[in-house]
């Protein structure tokens, strides 16, 4: 019977899990078919083991419901970070680390590799009946992958290749800002490490809506940023809701949008053979492949932002339906004289929308968006204050309303005709 270790050998696979379990919905153990009963128990012990105390189940019908429950008044840190500090390792992995911090443990100290294998040789292993041996090759590859790390600089003297410790730097002045970078902004994961490296400081930072589960695609969001940089073609599996099977995908990523109102986390990219633009969730994106630079980033983006005057989302195109290019919306507020709060959220919230004054009480909001369904939820706040409703999509509008009728009869309100 193979054994259970917390340590993570592919961080993707729980990221698949975590996503399952947090993001598209609770599954119970038989409600969870896409791998063995043994994978699920496996995957289940190694997210207790890194969310601790945050998880929590319910016995339904249907089974045992787990899930994550987090209360921001006293946890103030995003413990799904825990995952990216709990990667697997090998014994010749681990033992070559601290043999080389070890050696390099000063940036005054430059060495070659020559001269790193003869120490290892001469003073780490020469006392071990069978010592861990480590060729050149080894050697190269790790010093490679620290020096792209930036946490070990090569530089030439001579011939020689020769590598020293990066120098390390005092964070202890940046804690508050550690703090709320590695809660708030997207791969906050890096705000996280570096603040491990600080003495221990209070938290001078609490939410109350704490968008925690993007920490799961901190990997392919620096990935998309490093394209977007670079200006680079990308080829993307996009893993949909819809279909079992999962899509390569060749784009150009533009922009990453970000919710402030439920966190979830867009990407807007041009797709090439289909001459078009699409918006992509970035929870149901993984293995993102670095390809070629475009020549047409920056004309694409331009276009990008033109559009996003009638993006109300994340809708980037009009679709199929309908003849007009875009979809009007109009609705109009009359509010009370104590209420000059509604004028202003009419102003501060109508992004490419416009408003107009109709008379000291009555105002009129109109938008020309890609998609109307986008700004209904918004809408919805204003109910009660609604005199006027005009959708040029009218599947949508009379959907609108007889949601509110439905809701009239639940409350027992008689519904008249407008």
């Amino acid at each position: 019977m193979s054994s259970y270790s917390e340590l993570i050998k592919n961080f993707e696979r729980i990221r698949a899990y975590m996503r399952e379990f947090y993001v598209y919905g609770f599954k119970s153990r038989d409600g969870y078919n896409q791998k063995s009963a043994r994978s699920y128990d496996d995957e289940r012990r190694r997210m207790e083991s890194i969310l601790g105390d945050h998880m929590s189940f319910v016995r339904t019908p249907e089974g045992k419901n787990i899930f994550i429950s987090i209360d921001s008044r006293s946890s103030r840190h995003n413990p799904f970070y825990k995952a990216w500090k709990s990667k697997s390792f090998t014994d010749g992995d681990i033992t070559l680390h601290f043999i080389l911090f070890d050696i390099l443990h000063s940036p005054e100290i430059a060495l070659s590799i020559p001269e790193i294998m003869q120490i290892i040789d001469r003073e780490y292993l020469s006392e071990f009946d069978s010592p861990l041996m480590f060729d050149e090759s080894t050697l190269r590859k790790k010093l490679k992958e620290y020096c792209d790390e930036g946490i070990i600089i090569s530089e030439k003297s001579g011939k020689r290749m020769l590598y020293r410790r990066a120098e390390d730097f005092d964070l202890s002045d940046y804690c508050d800002l550690l703090d709320f970078y590695s809660e708030a902004a997207p791969c906050g994961v890096i705000g996280s490490f570096l603040l491990d490296r600080t003495r221990p400081h209070k938290n001078a930072f609490g939410f109350k809506h704490h968008y925690i589960t993007g920490a799961m695609d901190s990997e392919v969001l620096a990935a998309l940023f490093t394209a977007m940089r670079q200006k680079r073609v990308i080829t993307v599996t996009n893993h949909s809701r819809r279909s079992d099977e999962p899509r390569r995908n060749r784009i150009i990523p533009l922009r990453i949008f970000i919710s402030t109102q439920n966190g979830k986390q867009h990407l807007i990219a041009y797709q090439p053979d289909f001459n078009n633009f699409r918006s992509l969730r970035i929870d149901y994106l993984s293995a993102v492949k670095l390809e070629e630079v475009t020549p047409r980033f920056d004309e694409l983006r331009a276009m990008l932002d033109l559009k996003q005057s009638n993006m109300w989302g994340v809708v980037v195109n009009r679709g199929k339906r309908g003849k007009e290019p875009l979809e009007r919306v109009t609705f109009t507020v009359k509010v009370e004289p104590n209420e000059d709060y509604i004028i202003k959220r009419l102003y501060r919230e109508k992004r490419g929308g416009t408003v107009e004054k109709i008379d000291d009480s009555t105002y009129r909001f109109t938008a020309d968006v890609y998609e109307t369904s986008e700004i209904i939820p918004w809408i919805r706040t204003f109910i009660c204050r609604i005199v006027q409703l005009d959708f040029s999509n009218r599947t949508d509008e009379n959907k609108f309303r007889r949601d509110l009728e439905e809701m009239y009869r639940m409350y027992g309100i008689e519904v008249s005709g407008q």
